[in-house]
């Protein structure tokens, strides 16, 4: 992987890390299209690179971040369902990552899920949340339910947990809000995770390898800055329905290109 490739993959996870098109299916994709071979080191970026641009959330609320320790409690609550299923079925996500066809149904599933959320909750769930409103250990838990779906690639983990969360009758800003908070365990965990995993299979990080880590994690944070706002000033105002529309289109090309017999996944 060169550095602009290591730049143009870190500013995808930033743009999409928090709007509800996947931002894992997004990096898969565009790892297909520059032609990147699959590795051990790939994966691993992907996957830390995430954790770059979660710690935006820590810089943008840390108001909101450093509560109390019943708010980190709810954060782990939230946190056990995915990490017992990730545990469970790791070596099959680990396949699915290299699966532009898997990315594919997921985008045009979740797609059109996406058309319906506003209408589902749209009396459920106001758009202004009420002051200092916060799941209860029920909610965060269910939360991390959802969250679980968001395990197989093309699946956003943020519109997961964002559905989940308007499902247990939260505002869009406060189930918005404890989804971006539930990724920093996560990520955490799944990057240290896969750093273990890789290291376990006898690999090891080179001088260049580390440097583009922390490149991919510097530009993803710094974007991710920038996406949080726009995503969280969109919702308000429009709802989750053109992000349904963009995810099947791309779900629709993805397919058109496959069954063209255009060769996306670089295995």
């Amino acid at each position: 992987m060169s550095w602009l490739e290591a730049i143009i993959i870190a500013i995808v996870e930033g743009l999409t890390e928090f709007l509800p098109v996947s931002s894992t299916g997004h990096m898969i994709l565009t790892q297909s299209l520059l032609g990147i071979q699959s590795s051990a080191f790939l994966k691993l970026f992907i996957v830390s690179i995430q954790l770059g641009a979660i710690l935006s959330v820590i810089v943008l609320y840390k108001s909101r971040f450093f509560k109390s320790t019943r708010f980190y409690l709810k954060l782990f609550v939230g946190f056990i369902p995915a990490a017992i299923v990730a545990s469970l079925l790791g070596d099959r996500i680990d396949r699915m990552l290299e699966s532009p066809l898997v990315v594919a149904v997921s985008l045009l599933a979740g797609g059109v899920v996406l058309l319906f959320v506003d209408k589902w909750f749209d009396n459920t769930a106001p758009s202004k949340p009420t002051i200092e409103e916060e799941p209860k250990y029920r909610q965060a838990f269910i939360i991390g339910i959802f969250q679980c779906i968001a395990l197989i690639p093309g699946v956003s983990r943020s519109a997961a947990t964002i559905i989940g969360g308007m499902a247990q009758k939260l505002s869009r800003n406060t189930a918005a809000e404890f989804s971006f908070f539930l990724a920093v365990p996560t990520m955490f965990a799944a990057t240290a995770k896969k750093s273990l995993d890789f290291y376990q299979e006898g690999n090891s990080l080179n001088t260049e390898e580390l440097q583009l880590l922390l490149l991919g994690n510097l530009v993803a944070f710094i974007v991710a800055l920038l996406a949080i706002r726009f995503f969280i000033a969109y919702l308000q105002k429009h709802g989750f329905r053109v992000f349904g529309w963009y995810r099947i289109l791309v779900g629709l090309a993805i397919l058109c290109m496959l069954g063209m017999g255009v060769d996306l996944a670089i295995i």
